[in-house]
C-alpha cells in the first residue's frame, strides 16, 4: 500500500473508512487487480472490544491472507450455551450447540478488534495497487461517469465506484441519497473483558435476563469478553461501579461458572438501535458495515455481516470489470443491492424477533419463545439447521478466489 501526497488521482474503486469492514473491502478489491484507494485515518485502535468471527468470516480473512497474522491471539468457539435466566414462570430450557455436531472444529473465533485491525493493516500495506490517503473524506459528489472525493486536508481524487464503510453516520450514504429507517431500543450494552479462575473450555455462555442477554465469550487463556445488555439506567449504574464491584456483579450474573472474576481495565457503554437503509447502493456508492446495517449485539452478526458485504462487493466488482463493465454503473450496483438484501433483512428480522421475545411480558410470547427453544434443543435436525444458518445463510454461494483478477482499468 502506497501513501499518496496531495494530488488529483483516478481509481477504479475508493473505499471510505478504515474500520475492519472497510479495510477488508479495500484488501479484497485490491486483490482483484482493481486500482484501489483507501481514504481513512491511520490511527491506533484504542479500545479492547472484541468480535466473535464466525466460520465464513474466518474463511474470508484466510483468503485475504489476514487470518494467519492474528489467529494465535484468537480463542476458538467450540460450543455455545443459551441459559434462560429471566426467573419467569415460563422459562426456556437450556440449549447447547456444539460445533462438532455439524462437523466443525469451531463455530468461529473470538478476537480483540485491535489485534484484527493490526493484521488487516499489515496485509493492506503489502498491496502495491492499494493507495492510502491518510485523511478523512469531507465531500463526495457522485456523477454520471465517476464520483469525486475531496478530503479534509484538501486532497482530491475520483473513482468509478465508492465503497461507503464510514459507519452509522455515513457521509457516503448521505451522498447517495439513501434514506435510513431507524428505531432506538430502550437498551444499552456494557462491554468489558474479564480474567477468571476457572477455564472457559472454549464455551460461550449467553444468559437471557428480562432486560436482555449477557454473554461471556472466550478469549485466549483464562479470559473472556462480556457483552451485557440492559436498560439504559441500569447500564449507567453498572458503568459507574468500581472494578471490584463490577467483578462481583459479573460473577453473580455468570452464576460463578467461571469462578472468581476480575474485570480488566477498559469498559464501554453504548445505546442500542436498529438501522436499515432503504437500499444498499446507488449513485456509484455501495455501503458496507454499519453504513449498511446497525443491529443489537445478539448472535455476533454485526461485523460478520460487514465482512460478507465486503466479500460480495469485491466479487461483483471483479466480475463486472472482467466483463468490461463500469463497476459503479447502476446495473452493477443493482446486483450488489440484490445480493445483500435477503441476508441483511433476514438477519435483522431474526435478531429483532429474538430480542423482542426476550423482553416481552406478554405470556403467550414467552410461551412461544420457550417452546421454540425447546424444539431447537430437542430436535437434532432443527438444531443443526439453526447452527448452520447462524454461521452464514445456507443459500449463500461459496466465494471463488481462483478466478482471474480483473486488472486495473
Amino acid at each position: 500500500m502506497i501513501d499518496v501526497s496531495a494530488k488529483h488521482d483516478g481509481y477504479d474503486v475508493a473505499v471510505i473508512g478504515g474500520g475492519p469492514a472497510g479495510l477488508a473491502a479495500a484488501i479484497a478489491l485490491a486483490e482483484t487487480g482493481a486500482n484501489t484507494a483507501l481514504v481513512a485515518r491511520r490511527a491506533p485502535y484504542g479500545d479492547n472490544r472484541t468480535t466473535a468471527l464466525l466460520g465464513g468470516s474466518v474463511d474470508f480473512l484466510r483468503q485475504l491472507d489476514v487470518w494467519r497474522r492474528c489467529e494465535d491471539n484468537a480463542a476458538a468457539l467450540e460450543a455455545m450455551r443459551l441459559v434462560d435466566d429471566t426467573g419467569r414462570l415460563i422459562r426456556a430450557p437450556e440449549v447447547r450447540f456444539s460445533s462438532q455436531e455439524i462437523g466443525l472444529d469451531a463455530f468461529g473465533y473470538n478476537i480483540e478488534n485491535r489485534v484484527l485491525m493490526a493484521a488487516l493493516e499489515e496485509r493492506a500495506a503489502e498491496l502495491a495497487n492499494l493507495m492510502r490517503f491518510d485523511d478523512e473524506a469531507e465531500v463526495i459528489s457522485p456523477g454520471d461517469a465517476q464520483a469525486d472525493i475531496r478530503t479534509r486536508q484538501g486532497q482530491s481524487l475520483w473513482a468509478r465506484l465508492v465503497i461507503g464503510a464510514d459507519g452509522r453516520h455515513s457521509l457516503c450514504r448521505a451522498a447517495a441519497g439513501i434514506d435510513v429507517k431507524r428505531r432506538d431500543l430502550d437498551q444499552s450494552a456494557l462491554t468489558f473483558n474479564i480474567a477468571h479462575a476457572r477455564p472457559h473450555r472454549n464455551i460461550s455462555t449467553e444468559f437471557h435476563s428480562p432486560q436482555g442477554p449477557c454473554v461471556f465469550v472466550p478469549l485466549p487463556g483464562d479470559r473472556s469478553s462480556v457483552v451485557w445488555v440492559m436498560t439504559p439506567s441500569e447500564a449507567g449504574r453498572m458503568m459507574a461501579l468500581s472494578d471490584d464491584e463490577l467483578s462481583d456483579a459479573a460473577e453473580r450474573q455468570s452464576h460463578s461458572i467461571l469462578g472468581r472474576v476480575s474485570v480488566e481495565p477498559g469498559r464501554h457503554l453504548f445505546p442500542l438501535a436498529i438501522e436499515q437503509p432503504r437500499q444498499f447502493a446507488g449513485r456509484r456508492i455501495a455501503l458496507v458495515g454499519e453504513a449498511a446495517h446497525v443491529l443489537p449485539p445478539i448472535g455476533a452478526q454485526g461485523l460478520n455481516m460487514g465482512l460478507r458485504d465486503a466479500a460480495d462487493i469485491a466479487d461483483i466488482a471483479r466480475e463486472a470489470m472482467l466483463q468490461g463493465e463500469d463497476p459503479g454503473s447502476p446495473a452493477v450496483l443493482s446486483r450488489f443491492n440484490s445480493a445483500r438484501r435477503s441476508d441483511i433483512a433476514s438477519r435483522m428480522f431474526a435478531i429483532d424477533l429474538a430480542n423482542r421475545s426476550l423482553l416481552s411480558d406478554f405470556l403467550p410470547m414467552q410461551t412461544l419463545r420457550a417452546a421454540g427453544l425447546h424444539l431447537i434443543g430437542a430436535l437434532g435436525p432443527l438444531r443443526r439447521l439453526a447452527m448452520r444458518e447462524g454461521l452464514a445463510p445456507s443459500w449463500r454461494p461459496k466465494r471463488d478466489i481462483t478466478k482471474t483478477s480483473a486488472g486495473p482499468a
